[in-house]
């Protein structure tokens, strides 16, 4: 296939579907959690859902790094721009993202604070080197994906001297995520939800190839098919994992062969490894404290890092009252369960960072109708 169309071409998504029907076994269940938020979207974007046998169900997981921070870093994101003074770069999603009491970058910034929307980490670079005499801190999230652009301004700056920019570094690592995951409670045997399989995510596997997975895939019995954004590479992704399960098979199969490759971009992932290191643990909304699941920034380019330049306080932090968010990002309740949901949740009044960010399983089921069908029991 050559363009984009091809792989929303309607005669092959009914013969893709008509393939998972047939193969599809009657006396089971299949349950399958797309870990993107990208996919999740794709889903109901395109209606992926109906064309799937009433057996044939998807998660919505973690895949969504806007979603994934936990309140307590927004909170000191919004005390660097408040306390410190400095000039707070972001991307978009993260302006109007609720912190504790609802306070959020972009109520921080109508308030005073110097917080601005950028594009890129080259955005940010350019204002530091714009404002020498004011301290620039780039507020940099996101998985292995956005990652890469991070290490690369951090060694910009380095070879500048610009002794006026930091990052406040919260990257987090998708492998560890799929393993914690699958260790809770909630997916235990006799639990409240259940995983046969994973739609991998597409663009982080661009980065860090479908090499990683595969521990995931041996440990657990899980199969994995990393996936493509469009239509027709998800619903060929659910029918390699249907067989997959059918044939009692745990492997890590790669649909999305046109981006991604086992290995990844390795002269990325060295960029990375100079720059930035493991963390030991950190925290993911919704999962808690995940171990070997984020980066940080090594001691070699310690003095544009944000944590250690700048002093933030140990304070209380908390989510918004009755957000199920954290249990959307478990997998284990849909946004129609949670009972803000299109009532005094909606995009123009988010609670929670599912609502808010363009991945967020929230903002896909308003986006596209979903709050209108609530979903039954499986």
């Amino acid at each position: 296939m050559r363009y984009i169309s091809e792989f929303r071409d309607r005669a092959l998504a009914e013969k893709l579907a008509k393939g998972i029907a047939q193969e599809a076994d009657a006396a089971r269940d299949y349950h399958f959690m797309e870990f993107c938020g990208g996919h999740t979207h794709a889903i109901f974007r395109y209606g992926v859902q109906d064309l799937m046998p009433k057996n044939v169900h998807f998660v919505h997981g973690p895949g969504c790094p806007v979603c994934v921070l936990p309140v307590r870093r927004l909170d000191d994101a919004v005390e660097l721009a408040e306390k410190h003074g400095v000039i707070l770069c972001t991307y978009g999603d993260m302006m109007r993202v609720p912190g504790t009491g609802r306070r959020s970058l972009i109520r921080a910034k109508a308030d005073g604070a110097d917080i601005r929307m950028v594009y890129s980490t080259l955005d940010a670079l350019k204002i530091a080197r714009d404002n020498p005499s004011r301290q620039v801190v780039f507020f940099a999230i996101g998985f292995e994906t956005t990652t890469p652009p991070t290490a690369v301004a951090i060694k910009m700056a380095k070879a500048e001297g610009l002794t006026n920019f930091a990052v406040f570094c919260n990257h987090v690592l998708t492998p560890a995520a799929i393993g914690h995951i699958l260790d809770s409670p909630d997916f235990a045997p006799g639990g409240p939800a259940r995983i046969d399989g994973f739609l991998g995510p597409s663009h982080v596997s661009a980065v860090v190839g479908s090499r990683p997975y595969e521990v995931a895939a041996r440990r657990y019995r899980k199969p994995v098919v990393i996936a493509g954004f469009e239509p027709l590479d998800v619903m060929q992704s659910v029918l390699m994992l249907i067989r997959q399960v059918n044939e009692g098979r745990a492997e890590v199969e790669n649909e999305y062969t046109r981006v991604v490759t086992r290995d990844g971009n390795q002269k990325a992932q060295a960029l990375v490894d100079d720059v930035l290191e493991l963390r030991d643990s950190f925290e993911w909304r919704g999962l808690g404290a995940v171990p070997d699941s984020a980066l940080r920034i090594r001691d070699a380019y310690a003095d544009f890092d944000a944590e250690r330049r700048f002093a933030v306080s140990d304070k209380q932090s908390r989510e918004v009252k009755s957000c199920e968010c954290p249990a959307v990002l478990r997998g284990v309740k849909k946004p129609t369960d949670c009972k803000l949901f299109g009532t005094v949740c909606t995009p123009d009044n988010p609670m929670g960072a599912c609502m808010v960010s363009s991945e967020g399983a929230c903002a896909a089921y308003w986006s596209y109708g979903r709050q209108r069908q609530p979903e039954t029991a499986a």
